[in-house]
């Protein structure tokens, strides 16, 4: 875990990332702490992806700087789930498993230990009963259940969900989130996700990071409600 509590653990000091010549996020400064359960919001084509894709590292900033402690931990990512192979020929409990290698690499057997972190974690995102399925045969929030396992088993401090429940019902949302919040509040985890609206997450979220027009802050959820509920009176 990270060592002082009152030091953030992600950073994003001045923060400008481009594709091409389309400046796509501007001079973005957050300061995470950590434990954190922080949402991405803001319409579609916002720079929530490319913000998260940058603070994971597979984006360089054409300005500025991102600190994270990503060398000593890797970040448990789950993408979106458009983007994932739904005939990926594995079962769920290999996928479960191999948020072990980088500790124990591809091939060396993993110890008893380790098949028992794998089944607790099973167990506690409600998936041992889907051990045996492949992918292709879960429901859209299993998926995603899985791939957070995975993270659980890695050992992740930080996890980074891109669009988590966009492919869910009403139901699987609310359970996904809640687990997510829990390995916030509960387990001191840092989640940052992008999230397509403000349905279930207000109560959650003291904080939200607001995307517009690629500028980035960090605003009250209280007053994202106010200014919404003004909105519409």
């Amino acid at each position: 875990m990270h060592n002082a509590a009152n030091e953030p653990i992600i950073v994003c000091d001045h923060v400008s990332v481009a594709y091409g010549r389309e400046e796509v996020i501007h001079d973005a400064c957050l300061s995470i702490p950590p434990g954190s359960f922080l949402p991405f919001v803001g319409p579609n084509g916002a720079g929530k992806t490319t913000l998260l894709r940058a603070i994971l590292g597979l984006l360089k900033p054409r300005h500025g700087r991102i600190l994270t402690p990503f060398h000593r931990r890797r970040p448990g990512y789950v993408p979106q789930q458009k983007s994932i192979d739904r005939l990926y020929p594995v079962s769920t409990r290999q996928i479960v498993t191999m948020g072990l290698y980088p500790q124990v690499g591809w091939w060396r057997r993993i110890s008893r230990a380790q098949k028992e972190a794998v089944q607790r974690a099973l167990e506690e995102l409600n998936l041992a009963e889907h051990a045996a399925k492949t992918f292709g045969e879960l429901s859209g929030g299993m998926r995603q259940k899985a791939f957070i396992a995975r993270a659980v088993v890695g050992q992740a401090d930080v996890f980074i969900m891109d669009e988590p429940t966009s492919e869910l019902d009403e139901q699987s949302e609310k359970d996904l989130l809640g687990h997510l919040h829990r390995l916030s509040k509960e387990q001191g985890k840092t989640v940052l996700l992008a999230h397509h609206g403000l349905n279930h997450i207000c109560d959650m979220a003291p904080l939200l990071c607001v995307f517009n027009h690629g500028h980035v802050s960090m605003v009250k959820t209280e007053e994202v409600r106010a200014s919404r509920g003004n909105a519409h009176a």
